[in-house]
């Protein structure tokens, strides 16, 4: 009795183990994905667009080219980017964004023209300021200028909002001009204030040293240049003293050296000039109103 019902034990138990049943299904865990970023379907820019002004803004996520008047433009990771208008810019620019689908995207900006002061000198020739030494100086000076601005020092300053390195009374305005007996002597390219030799000047926002004279050249006296990032930078000219050196990272409020009446210049002022690639710019359209009227 006892090994009948040992033996059926074991045929139940063979039986079992001879037909399994179907495997358990498996519930998996959803796996968490980043979130998109959102997509940027238009070039964003706004203006006003003006002769001597710059213009931020914002490509489209999927873009990769981006031209103004069929000259590549620099964009940011973040798609951010920067363009100038020069002082004699047309009434209009083309921007032009490339997809990675292959299509375009084209935007017709309107340039506002401006006034210049224009001086008649109806009753004077033009006289040209030359000498020997100055033609054996001049084109080493300006090689050495073409040089500087070559350098893409990776400064975010170009999206700070740019102060005045010093405060006082504008005593030249940028793309002023005058007419010699018909014949037009070149703009004014920056703007001159007017301060005593000695005044301290102050990095107007971020950037790297790219020219720090160690001598006076011949227009331009002591010269200090100021990378900004995307194309941007500064000049600074007739110094007494420059208190930085070529490389050097510089930031917003930091002093740069002090103001004199180096190279060419008929009193102690502060020339500030700047340009994005071959524009030139005006100052006061960046950094906005001097303070205090002046």
């Amino acid at each position: 009795m006892r090994r009948a019902t040992g033996v059926a034990i074991a045929l139940s138990l063979a039986a079992c183990t001879s037909a399994p049943g179907p495997a358990p299904s498996v519930i998996s865990a959803p796996v968490p994905t980043a979130p998109r970023p959102p997509v940027r379907p238009d070039v964003e820019i706004a203006g006003p667009f003006n002769q001597g002004g710059i213009a931020l803004g914002r490509a489209p996520s999927d873009a990769v080219a981006l031209t103004l008047d069929g000259k590549p433009v620099d964009v940011a990771s973040d798609g951010r980017f920067l363009i100038g208008f020069g002082r004699d810019a047309a009434a209009s620019a083309e921007l032009v964004v490339r997809r990675a689908d292959g299509s375009t995207e084209t935007r017709i900006l309107t340039i506002a023209p401006r006034s210049w002061r224009i001086e008649n000198l109806a009753s004077l020739p033009r006289v040209p300021r030359s000498s020997a030494e100055f033609e054996r100086l001049r084109p080493l000076e300006l090689e050495e200028i073409a040089s500087a601005r070559t350098v893409a020092s990776g400064s975010q300053g170009w999206r700070q909002r740019f102060a005045w390195p010093v405060i006082g009374r504008i005593s030249g305005l940028f793309g002023s001009q005058r007419i010699y007996r018909g014949e037009p002597g070149a703009y004014h390219s920056g703007v001159d204030v007017a301060r005593p030799t000695g005044t301290p000047f102050f990095a107007p926002a971020d950037g790297v040293v790219i020219l720090a004279t160690d001598r006076p050249f011949t227009l331009e006296g002591y010269l200090l240049m100021i990378d900004h990032g995307m194309g941007l930078n500064s000049a600074f000219l007739h110094l007494s003293r420059i208190d930085v050196k070529a490389g050097d990272v510089v930031t917003q409020g930091q002093m740069l050296g002090t103001i004199g009446a180096s190279g060419r210049a008929t009193g102690p002022h502060l020339h500030w000039g700047m340009k994005w690639r071959d524009e030139r710019l005006d100052p006061l359209l960046v950094a906005g109103a001097m303070p205090g009227g002046n």
